[in-house]
């Protein structure tokens, strides 16, 4: 029996050890802690990488949806369509704006917004939906694009989770308004603490983010709007900037690890990819990568018939980390529970999904003898056998 971590840090950062002391060393000697051109660079690079015109470095990936979102002009009396399955920052975001969540309902083969039900949700007072590319796989931008100006809907694409995906060669971030994403440590372009970005193709509303940034500070000492400071430090700039040209190998490292899963695991009883029909016959659907472009932030897995906590309490056993990620869906939070948001009562996929779902290990330096550990526990727990 050997140890498999959910996600283990160390040995990406220890092999750019000293790039990043001889960055901090340089930061430190600058004196220049607040802004500038390392912060400069850090967009540039970004923004290239990404296909658009602009990136804002910003202090964390929430930070970066309450700025789109701010720089929309969304607030008291909007609503926003968002999928009640992710993470509770696309939702918070919203509501901390006075502007009120919608919840949609998700696919459960891809795990991405419903816009069938999102049509269904569109109101009077809709100003924008927030499609989050889950997982690490994109939403698929023509039907998304098209779902938007039919409806006339400012789009924030919720990418914390995606950045370098692609949907037909174009990256997540580059089709809305805005993008947004995370650095948050356990990203795919992960920081060493908290930090985000902004990304739009649109001059006037890359001016507006900027200054809402910084306060609403436009120039200095002079307060157009309030804003807020949502700043990314150098440092943080710094230390990504040197793992940006990496994220390439780290996403083709993560999709490795995912095809190993899928070819070691095809076959065999009791486990099906996750696509339509294949619910009823088996234990374990695996993940699918339905744009084939995704970077699988996360490897996560269905498991039918109520046996999730089973499955979890396996892994464990075997000492293989896992994570239910998310087990409660968005509208039934409880700071959300009782309020007259729309779709609580629609989103039937999501709640089943939230009683379903199970990631495990996926992150780029997983070893061989580790992941065919984890598969063939898998397989053993789908065959029947147990500790």
């Amino acid at each position: 029996m050997m140890n498999v971590p959910l996600l283990d840090l160390g040995p990406q950062n220890r092999a750019l050890e000293a790039q990043f002391e001889t960055a901090f060393r340089e930061v430190l000697r600058s004196n220049m802690f607040i802004m500038g051109p390392r912060l400069e660079a850090f967009e540039k690079d970004c923004a290239a990488f990404l296909g658009v015109k602009h990136a804002l470095g910003v202090s964390s990936g929430t930070d970066a949806l309450l700025l789109a979102l701010m720089a929309l002009g969304i607030g008291e009396g909007d609503e926003v369509l968002i999928p009640s399955f992710t993470f509770f920052a696309t939702a918070g975001s919203v509501s901390r704006l006075g502007a009120t969540p919608v919840w949609v309902d998700v696919n459960p083969h891809h795990f991405n917004i419903d816009l069938e039900d999102a049509a269904r949700k569109v109101g009077p007072r809709t100003r924008a939906i927030m499609p989050v590319h889950l997982f690490g796989q994109s939403c698929d931008l023509d039907v998304l694009q098209a779902f938007a100006s039919a409806h006339r809907l400012r789009v924030i694409e919720d990418a914390a989770q995606s950045m370098g995906a692609r949907w037909k060669g174009r990256c997540t971030m580059s089709s809305g308004d805005f993008g947004a994403t995370s650095f948050f440590p356990s990203k795919n372009l992960g920081g060493l603490g908290d930090s985000g970005l902004v990304t739009t193709s649109d001059d006037a509303l890359a001016e507006r983010a900027r200054m809402l940034r910084v306060h609403g500070m436009q120039p200095k000492y002079y307060h157009r709007e309030v804003g807020a400071n949502f700043r990314m430090d150098p440092l943080q700039a710094a230390l990504l900037h040197i793992k940006l040209p990496q994220l390439p190998s780290y996403n083709c490292a993560r999709a490795g690890n995912a095809n190993f899963y899928h070819a070691s695991l095809k076959g065999r009883p009791g486990i099906a990819e996750n696509r339509p029909g294949a619910e009823a016959a088996a234990k374990i659907l695996l993940p699918v990568d339905f744009s084939g472009q995704g970077i699988w932030n996360q490897f996560t897995l269905r498991v039918t018939g109520g046996r999730r906590d089973a499955l979890k309490a396996f892994l464990t056993a075997r000492k293989i980390g896992c994570e239910i990620y998310y087990p409660i869906p968005l509208h039934r939070q409880e700071c959300f529970v009782g309020k007259s948001h729309r779709g609580h009562d629609s989103a039937k996929v999501s709640e089943q999904l939230a009683t379903e779902v199970l990631s495990i290990p996926i992150f780029p330096e997983l070893a061989d003898e580790q992941r065919q550990w984890v598969s063939d526990s898998l397989a053993d727990f789908a065959a029947g056998k147990s500790e």
